[in-house]
């Protein structure tokens, strides 16, 4: 009886294990992929670009002149009002601003008929614009196909 048991509990651990070793890969294999339009000398671009990288995303950028991503932006039915200075493009939406992580993930999982998402200007405290235990109030918006605009998520300041 004690021999059973323990190969029992030895073809469980090793069952357990390998699963666990395999895991890792197997989430890095779903990470979201993001591709990001920006502007090479802009600190915030490059540090919202961090902050996806380190909640899991697969980021890629583009380097691009002022001009051509304004263009980008109106191309793609970005309203005026809620230009910021980056936009990206995930699994068919646009991410426009400093979008927390978290709004990505929530938009890729409930999948709404929209454009995408917005934080317009750049308020202090949201991700890649300073330190969020100082941040300001400001909403992120869901930007829907007919270029109307609706609350998605609202931060409070801190």
């Amino acid at each position: 009886m004690t021999n059973t048991i323990h190969r029992r509990g030895l073809l469980l651990g090793g069952l357990a294990m390998s699963t666990l070793t395999t895991l890792p890969g197997a989430l890095y294999a779903a990470a979201p992929e993001i591709h990001v339009l920006k502007d090479r000398n802009c600190g915030c671009c490059s540090a919202w670009v961090d902050i996806l990288t380190r909640a899991g995303f697969s980021v890629t950028t583009q380097d691009t002149h002022n001009g051509a991503l304004i263009r980008y932006k109106m191309d793609n039915g970005i309203p005026p009002k809620m230009v910021s200075c980056h936009t990206a493009r995930i699994d068919g939406y646009l991410i426009e601003g400093h979008v927390p992580p978290a709004d990505i993930r929530r938009l890729l999982a409930e999948r709404p008929d929209a454009r995408g998402l917005a934080v317009p200007g750049m308020p202090y405290g949201s991700p890649g614009m300073g330190p969020e235990s100082q941040r300001e109030a400001y909403d992120v918006h869901l930007i829907r196909r007919d270029g109307t605009t609706e609350v998605f998520t609202r931060y409070e300041g801190a």
